[in-house]
């Protein structure tokens, strides 16, 4: 590992605990492609871990062309979630925790069987799950003013901030996950609607990209944990006060309130 990789690594987890937003990544270093952004990530879990983290699931982003038409890239992310960033249904968050939050509604997949590729595919997820819960994911850039590039967000854990998840279980069996709909409120307003179809055509469809993608780094999608398929819609932003639940018909609704 590059010396580059390890002071990038360590100038994210500053800013992250420091609350201090830092100047884009790509524009600091042009040298960096996405492998190395890659690398970063996973330099800066591994510091997590050795803190007494401990990795509770992945999450894809960037899977809707809402958000990538939002940051301007053209392919998925991926991140990991720790145990420090999950909160229960209906539970608070910090927003002086965070430097810039948004917010945004998933399908969170538990599997039941591991996931390694190169060749897993929607089936393969679609049979790997033991079932589905209603998540709202925080996103957070250590980014200043969220100019991110690929590289930016890939390197900032996927832009990763807290994971809430719901309590309704479902099976997949006969669902027809493209066509769920999901309705995002801020106290009591609609704000944001969505379905199933915006992650990558199907949810399933993001996990397997994932599954694959992970190959690469030699790391396999284990039994147990929450796979996050990426947001239905655009992300919403958020401020001290705000109220916010996602609705997804028979799946369930989840919900988190901001202080």
């Amino acid at each position: 590992m590059s010396l580059l990789v390890r002071d990038i690594a360590n100038e994210l987890l500053v800013a992250e605990r420091n609350k201090h937003a830092i100047a884009q990544l790509t524009q600091q270093y042009t040298e960096l492609n996405v492998t190395d952004a890659y690398l970063i990530q996973l330099e800066v879990v591994k510091k997590k871990l050795s803190e007494g983290r401990t990795i509770i699931g992945k999450k894809v982003g960037l899977t809707s062309l809402a958000m990538q038409h939002m940051l301007g890239v053209d392919e998925p992310d991926y991140g990991h979630l720790l145990d420090d960033m999950q909160v229960p249904d209906g539970g608070t968050v910090k927003v002086s925790e965070m430097l810039s939050p948004k917010i945004e509604a998933e399908i969170g997949f538990i599997l039941g069987e591991d996931l390694k590729g190169p060749n897993v595919t929607f089936l393969d997820v679609l049979m790997a799950t033991e079932y589905i819960v209603p998540t709202l994911e925080i996103i957070d850039s250590r980014i200043e003013d969220w100019k991110i590039s690929l590289i930016d967000t890939v390197a900032d854990n996927g832009s990763s901030a807290k994971v809430v998840v719901g309590t309704n279980k479902s099976k997949i069996d006969g669902l027809d996950l493209r066509s769920v709909g999901m309705v995002l409120y801020n106290n009591s307003e609609m704000v944001s609607t969505g379905s199933g179809a915006a992650a990558l055509g199907h949810p399933a469809q993001a996990i397997a990209w994932l599954a694959n993608k992970l190959h690469e780094f030699d790391i396999t999608l284990k039994a147990g944990e929450l796979i996050l398929p990426g947001a239905l819609s655009a992300a919403v932003s958020l401020k001290e006060g705000d109220h916010f639940s996602a609705h997804f018909g028979s799946l369930g609704s989840v919900s988190v309130t901001f202080v």
